[in-house]
């Protein structure tokens, strides 16, 4: 059985395209690219179908980036933050050893 052939969706769209365009037939397009007129049809039946996606992607490709940059703003700043908290920490700390002592081990919950 002989492989089925696969198509790109940029392919499909010119072809579709060119079918909208009505310069030439589906029959004669079909023909010159040795693709069966049924299959065009159906190219051309879901690109009709979606073709109001192509015009609200937009925007939500547009509201999906705004909201990727906010986190990546949100994550910047929370990295500053711990950055900061650890910088006050280590500085407490050396601070502590300098007041008691090189063996003083830091106790978790703060009770020693």
């Amino acid at each position: 059985m002989p492989k089925r052939r696969e198509f790109s969706p940029e392919y499909k769209a010119k072809l579709v395209m060119e079918v909208l365009r009505e310069e030439t037939t589906m029959s004669e397009i079909g023909f010159r690219e040795n693709i069966n007129i049924k299959q065009l049809s159906n190219w051309k039946m879901e690109f009709m179908e979606n073709a109001a996606r192509a015009f609200s992607r937009s925007r939500d490709d547009k509201a999906a980036a705004r909201q990727i940059e906010d986190m990546k703003d949100i994550e910047r700043a929370y990295q500053a933050k711990v950055g900061q908290l650890t910088l006050e920490n280590d500085f407490l700390k050396e601070v502590y050893k300098k007041l008691h002592g090189q063996e003083w081990e830091p106790r978790i919950g703060g009770k020693g």
